[in-house]
């Protein structure tokens, strides 16, 4: 841990564990303003398990700030428009949300989607409208090959030899569902999710 100048004032070796480096950061006696580590295998558990909540939110932001842009006529000339243009978004990705959520939630094949750990409404969304019809597809390996899933392969003689990914099909349907498989298996590096829903399946 350094300070604002740069000294060193904190130094402790831990565990690569979310609560443990969390235990850590809370028995300091001053407040934790920016948490930095190297990139490696762990870095996405790392990031996603300790970022710090959000100190300020909309609501709260606009009131602290708006009334410091009023008070001066050129900052007010020239930002207001940005802070209700700021506003206008935020109440807009709000209710696109909530819709979302409510149309996932009122879903059958949805709901089932996002029992899955890692999926959440807008991957269910995506596949399920991208599959549309499963009975258009013989097998789990045809709806992989269909969104570009499979590996391309160079078949010769007695030469077999599977390539990378064909990337056939939609790319905004292979992107979304390589997040829920990344954020399922980030989740599962501490918590043993999957294994908890493959108990719960058999």
């Amino acid at each position: 841990m350094i300070d604002t100048d740069g000294k060193l004032i904190f130094e402790r070796s831990v565990a690569c564990e979310i609560e443990d480096i969390a235990h850590c950061l809370r028995d300091l006696s001053k407040p934790v303003m920016q948490i930095g580590f190297e990139a490696g295998a762990m870095s996405q558990h790392l990031f996603f398990g300790l970022r710090l909540p959000s100190r300020v939110d909309q609501g709260s932001f606009d009131e602290r700030v708006r009334p410091l842009i009023e008070a001066d006529p050129d900052l007010s000339h020239a930002l207001l428009p940005l802070l209700d243009a700021r506003a206008v978004l935020y109440r807009t990705y709000r209710e696109l949300d909530r819709r979302v959520k409510q149309t996932a939630s009122h879903d059958e094949t949805c709901l089932r989607f996002m029992a899955i750990p890692g999926v959440g409404p807008i991957a269910a969304l995506t596949f399920r409208a991208a599959v549309d019809d499963p009975s258009r597809f013989t097998s789990s390996r045809t709806v992989a090959a269909h969104f570009g899933l499979t590996p391309r392969r160079y078949q010769s003689g007695e030469m077999d030899n599977p390539g990378r990914i064909s990337k056939a099909g939609d790319p905004d349907v292979r992107a979304t569902l390589y997040s829920a498989a990344n954020a399922m298996m980030m989740r599962s590096v501490a918590s043993s999710e999957i294994k908890s829903w493959g108990l719960r399946l058999m």
